[in-house]
């Protein structure tokens, strides 16, 4: 097929091909004429339609049609149309013409997918489309969005393999270098997601409960996510650590929401491995009706002009202590407080032989991971302690290596 297009508007016509309204029906006969003559299918298209005077319009397309065009486009170029008058500018072409008519939508307003769907209802039988949008300007009528809402809100039928929409989405913002907004709709990486604990736990019931059901994210190739934050809910944070085989007491799980709930709080997009990673340390901690020692306050002076300074608050055996130390560094200020506080309850000799630290996920605001190995007369014992804050899961992972240590 042969797509040939002349401008039809008046401040198209005059300011680009200046040719009057005869000249442009003259030259669209002749055009499409030509391209019949030489075998090819032809689609016409009247340039900035939505701009062109209306008897024109009609004219200049049954002009076409006389010449044989086999389809009659009808583009809103500048993106300047709104439903409502798309639908009655397409109207009245189709009943002014027997060719099929296509539309082609721009996106300036933001209503190339509106403006093709009434489009559609008014007569149009083929909508011009694009992957993810990109376009001239502000982009045209999006491929995943018109097909899913004529498959899912109109009930019609394309051939577009639906399956397959965001597996080709993300196929050209790979090669396009364009992201994908995280809402765009259908294919954005919240289109499916869930945080919100009313809506996650209706979700997990039922997924039509807060999604549209007419349309899943099966039919086009994506997944549902639950996401995490500080709007999560107890059921999101058991449905994920189920998936894995957690099944945590409700002590240790509302301990695990506070946390999630904590970090998304602080801004920070929480990962799955940030929660199993949570979940690990307080399932593998001490009960609290157990622990000889219970931090309470801790905070770290430190500087390039300061001996750092760690001074805590904690219960230790029921009883309120606190302890003040300084060190090289925050973190091994941090630890010789806290075995000050202790050593008179456990009569000292505890030292810390092995210490790891890893950031669980990339970024400057990555939870810290801190593994500890501490021996007290013989018995070596392991423990960790997950925080944004590195002195904060060292300490953590001392005191549970620490409770775990004197337990009989």
């Amino acid at each position: 097929m042969i797509h040939i297009f002349v401008p039809s508007s008046q401040i198209q016509r005059e300011h680009t091909t200046r040719m009057s309204e005869a000249e442009v029906k003259e030259q669209t006969y002749s055009m499409t004429r030509y391209v019949k003559e030489h075998g090819f299918l032809c689609m016409f298209s009247a340039m900035d339609a939505t701009r062109t005077r209306l008897e024109f319009l009609i004219e200049l397309f049954k002009t076409a049609e006389e010449a044989g065009a086999d389809i009659l486009n009808v583009p809103d170029t500048v993106g300047v149309s709104e439903p409502f008058s798309i639908f009655t500018l397409v109207e009245a072409i189709y009943r002014a013409v027997e060719a099929p008519i296509s539309i082609h939508c721009h996106n300036d307003f933001g209503l190339a997918v509106a403006n093709s769907l009434a489009a559609v209802r008014a007569g149009a039988s083929q909508v011009q489309v694009s992957v993810n949008g990109i376009g001239e300007r502000a982009g045209n009528a999006d491929l995943v969005e018109t097909v899913m809402s004529l498959h899912s809100i109109y009930g019609l039928r394309t051939t577009i393999k639906t399956e397959y929409l965001f597996e080709t989405a993300k196929l050209v913002e790979r090669f396009t270098g364009i992201p994908i907004p995280i809402t765009k709709p259908i294919v954005g990486e919240n289109a499916f997601s869930h945080e919100s604990g009313i809506h996650a736990h209706g979700v997990i019931e039922r997924s039509d409960t807060f999604e549209p059901g007419i349309m899943t994210p099966e039919m086009v190739g994506h997944r549902r996510r639950i996401v995490l934050g500080k709007h999560t809910g107890r059921h999101s944070i058991e449905k994920k650590l189920s998936e894995i085989g957690m099944f945590p007491p409700k002590e240790q799980l509302d301990e695990i929401l506070e946390r999630v709930k904590k970090l998304g709080a602080s801004g920070k997009k929480v990962t799955d491995d940030d929660l199993f990673s949570i979940a690990e340390v307080v399932t593998g901690e001490v009960s609290q009706h157990e622990r000889m020692i219970l931090l309470k306050e801790l905070s770290v002076m430190t500087g390039n002009n300061l001996i750092p300074t760690a001074s805590l608050k904690a219960i230790v055996r029921g009883k309120e202590c606190r302890s003040a130390q300084m060190g090289v560094g925050p973190v091994d200020a941090a630890i010789r407080a806290v075995q000050e506080l202790i050593g008179d309850e456990i009569g000292g000799g505890i030292e810390l032989k092995d210490f790891r630290i890893e950031a669980i996920t990339g970024g400057s605001d990555a939870l810290a991971e801190v593994i500890v190995g501490v021996q007290k007369d013989g018995r070596m014992v392991t423990a960790r302690g997950v925080r944004e804050d590195i002195v904060m899961a060292s300490v953590e992972a001392f005191i549970n290596a620490v409770n775990r240590l004197v337990q009989k």
